[in-house]
């Protein structure tokens, strides 16, 4: 093989494993139990906030709902989703505003990572670390790592 054609192989091989091209075609659903599904007491779980998700670098839309439990943890959730797939997709609430232009902006100040996208489509829960300091976070964002982008994010008033 020449060293045009091994060069040619390797690129082709950075390309693929870089840009994941097959994950525009494809997509996962789960949907998980809401922590609110339980019967509203003065003493069950209670909704702290809520908004829309917007679209970004990606179609994005759904709702996310911030809710504390009777236990005194937190849970994000995510209802509703549907996004595109991607590489190395996160989910973060964050101290940048929902909807900015700057797509790459969400990592430039704090956020709080609440693990890897469970699901393109559904509804889904993320436990929220009971160290994390929510206040002045203002969003939550579907987050590509790989890429610096959001996919889509939803104003959340904590």
């Amino acid at each position: 093989m020449s060293a045009v054609a091994s060069v040619a192989v390797i690129g082709i091989g950075v390309g693929l494993w870089a840009f994941q091209p097959w994950k525009v075609f494809t997509s996962s659903e789960l949907h998980e139990t809401s922590p609110l599904a339980a019967e509203q007491t003065e003493t069950g779980p209670r909704l702290l906030t809520s908004g829309r998700f917007v679209s970004q670098e990606h179609q994005t839309s759904g709702k996310a709902l911030v809710i504390d439990r009777p236990d005194g943890s937190r849970v994000l959730r995510l209802e509703r989703l549907a996004s595109s797939d991607g590489p190395d997709l996160h989910v973060w609430l964050t101290d940048a505003a929902a909807g900015l232009d700057d797509w790459g902006a969400y990592d430039d100040g704090r956020y709080v990572a609440l693990g890897n996208l469970k699901a393109t489509h559904g509804s889904h829960n993320y436990a929220i670390p009971a160290d994390a300091d929510l206040d002045g976070l203002h969003s939550v964002v579907i987050w590509c790592d790989r890429f610096n982008v959001a996919f889509g994010s939803a104003a959340l008033d904590l």
